[in-house]
C-alpha cells in the first residue's frame, strides 16, 4: 500500500481492546506542536475564513527558530504544502475556507534533534449538513432479510467453558462459542460471556470489536454492575489464545481481511461478521438470566460500525452506542472527498475501483444501516480522527432519524479521553436500568 498512514497493521492495534476504554490519550512528548483553529468550537460556516495558530513548545516554552512543515486542505486531501521558520516559536496560518459542508485540516511537523513531532487541527464547516455519497440498493432490505432467515436455520449449539481465574466475587466468566452462518455451511463464533452470580433477571450488553485480531478479556466491570455482557471476536477463532497467535494471523491469512471477496456481495468477509453480531444476540437472549427487555450494543471504530449494523438488523436491540464508527460512506473518495475506513476506494487503491466491488460495498456501508436504525443512539467522535474521517462519520450520523445524542470532542483523533468513555458507560447503564 502506498499510504502507510491508512493501511499499516500498527493502526489497527491502536483500536478498542478493553471494554469502554477505547483508545488511550496519546503519550506526552518532549516537543509539543499545538495547532488550534481561531474558533473555540472549531465550527465554521461555508465561505468563512479559518485560521490556525501554531506553537512549538518544549517544557511549556516556545521553541525559538523552529522550522515547521505544514499541509493544509480538505481532510485526506491536504495538498497545500509549505514550510516556515518561527522566530518566536509561534505563528498563525491562514487556512482558507470550504464552500460546502466538510472539514479543513492543517497538519504541522517539526524536526528537532533528529526526531519528528507532529500536531494537527481540523476545522468543521456545517458538519451536520454533510450528506452521504453512497446509494441505497433497492433490494438492501430484502438482501439482509434473506441473510437473517438463512442464519435462523443454523442451530445455536452453544458451548460454554467457565474460566475460574477470570471469575470475580460477583461475576462468572465464560469462554463461549456457538454456530454462526456462512455461505454453504456453519462456522463458529467465539466470545467472553460475563454473568452476574446473584440469581435474578438482568439486562444485556453486546460488545463488538474494533478492527484487528486479538484475544479478549470480557466486560467484567459492567457485569459487576448488574448487566450480562458478551464481548465477541469476529474471525471464527477462540479468543483466549496466546497473543502471538493473533499477531501471526494478522500478518498472514487474515491480513487485510476487510478486502476479502469484496467483488461478491454474498461472499464478502463482513457478511459473516454482521450476521455473527445477530447470532451473538441469539445467545444473550437465550440465557435464563436475561430479563427479556433491555438489550444494548456498543463498540468503537470497526466496533462502532458493527454496533450500528447490529441495531439496524436486530429489532431486539433497544439501545446502541457507537464511538468513531468505521465503514461509513466508503464511496466518498469516488466523489473527491474522504471516505470511511478501510479506505477501500482511496486513490491509492485504484485496483478496488471496479463496478463489482463498488456495488458490493453499498450492501455493507454503515450509512445504509444507519438509515434503518430505530432506537436511541449515543454517538461520539473527534474532528482530528485520521483513521475514520469525520466527514464519513457525519455522513452516517446525519441520516439517523431515531433519538440521538452526539458527543464531539474536537481535538481527539482515533482515541478518547476517559471522560468520554465514562459518559458513554453512564448513558448505557441508565438506559439498561430504565432510568
Amino acid at each position: 500500500m502506498k499510504n502507510n498512514l491508512l493501511f499499516t497493521w500498527g493502526a489497527f492495534c491502536l483500536w478498542l481492546a478493553l471494554p469502554f476504554a477505547a483508545l488511550a490519550q496519546p503519550a506526552e512528548r518532549l516537543i509539543k506542536v499545538n495547532v488550534v483553529p481561531n474558533h473555540s468550537n472549531w465550527l465554521y460556516r461555508p465561505g468563512e475564513k479559518a485560521e490556525f495558530a501554531v506553537t512549538v513548545l518544549q517544557n511549556g516554552n516556545p521553541v525559538k527558530g523552529a522550522k515547521i512543515h505544514y499541509q493544509m486542505g480538505p481532510e485526506k486531501f491536504e495538498n497545500q504544502k509549505d514550510s516556515l521558520v518561527l522566530p518566536d516559536g509561534t505563528t498563525r496560518l491562514a487556512g482558507g475556507t470550504l464552500t460546502n459542508p466538510g472539514f479543513l485540516r492543517c497538519a504541522v511537523v517539526v524536526r528537532l534533534n533528529g526526531r519528528e513531532y507532529r500536531g494537527l487541527a481540523t476545522a468543521a464547516f456545517d458538519p451536520e449538513k454533510i450528506a452521504p455519497t453512497v446509494d441505497l440498493p433497492p433490494d438492501f432490505a430484502s438482501f439482509w432479510a434473506q441473510a437473517k432467515a438463512d442464519l435462523a436455520k443454523v442451530p445455536l449449539d452453544t458451548k460454554m467453558t467457565l474460566l475460574p481465574d477470570r471469575c470475580t466475587e460477583k461475576v462468572n466468566v465464560y469462554h463461549v462459542n456457538l454456530q454462526n452462518y456462512r455461505q454453504g455451511g456453519a462456522a463458529r463464533l467465539y466470545g467472553i460471556l460475563c454473568v452476574p452470580k446473584v440469581e435474578g433477571k438482568y439486562p444485556a450488553l453486546l460488545r463488538v470489536p474494533g478492527a484487528g485480531i486479538r484475544p479478549y478479556a470480557g466486560d467484567v466491570r459492567t457485569a459487576e454492575q448488574g448487566v450480562i455482557t458478551l464481548e465477541i471476536g469476529i474471525h471464527g477463532l477462540p479468543v483466549v489464545l496466546d497473543p502471538g497467535v493473533y499477531n501471526d494471523l494478522g500478518a498472514g491469512w487474515l491480513n487485510q481481511y476487510w478486502t476479502y471477496n469484496l467483488d461478491h456481495r454474498d461472499h464478502y468477509y463482513y457478511k459473516r461478521v454482521y450476521l455473527g453480531c445477530v447470532r451473538a444476540n441469539d445467545l444473550l437472549t437465550s440465557l435464563p438470566q436475561y430479563n427479556g427487555q433491555q438489550l444494548a450494543v456498543a463498540g468503537g471504530s470497526q466496533g462502532g460500525a458493527l454496533a450500528l449494523v447490529t441495531a439496524a438488523l436486530d429489532p431486539r436491540v433497544k439501545y446502541l452506542a457507537a464511538l468513531y464508527p468505521a465503514l461509513a460512506d466508503l464511496t466518498g473518495y469516488l466523489k473527491g472527498r474522504a471516505g470511511g475506513w478501510p479506505h477501500l476506494f482511496h486513490p491509492d487503491n485504484a485496483h478496488h475501483r471496479t463496478e463489482a466491488k463498488m456495488k458490493t460495498a453499498a450492501y455493507y456501508d454503515v450509512v445504509n444501516f444507519a438509515r434503518q436504525v430505530k432506537v436511541p443512539v449515543f454517538y461520539g467522535l473527534g474532528f482530528n480522527d485520521e483513521v475514520c474521517p469525520p466527514t464519513s462519520m457525519y455522513a452516517a450520523y446525519n441520516v439517523l432519524t431515531s433519538p440521538k445524542t452526539l458527543k464531539v470532542y474536537p481535538e481527539t483523533g482515533h482515541w478518547t479521553y476517559p471522560e468520554q468513555t465514562d459518559e458513554m458507560t453512564q448513558w448505557l447503564l441508565e438506559k439498561l436500568r430504565g432510568q
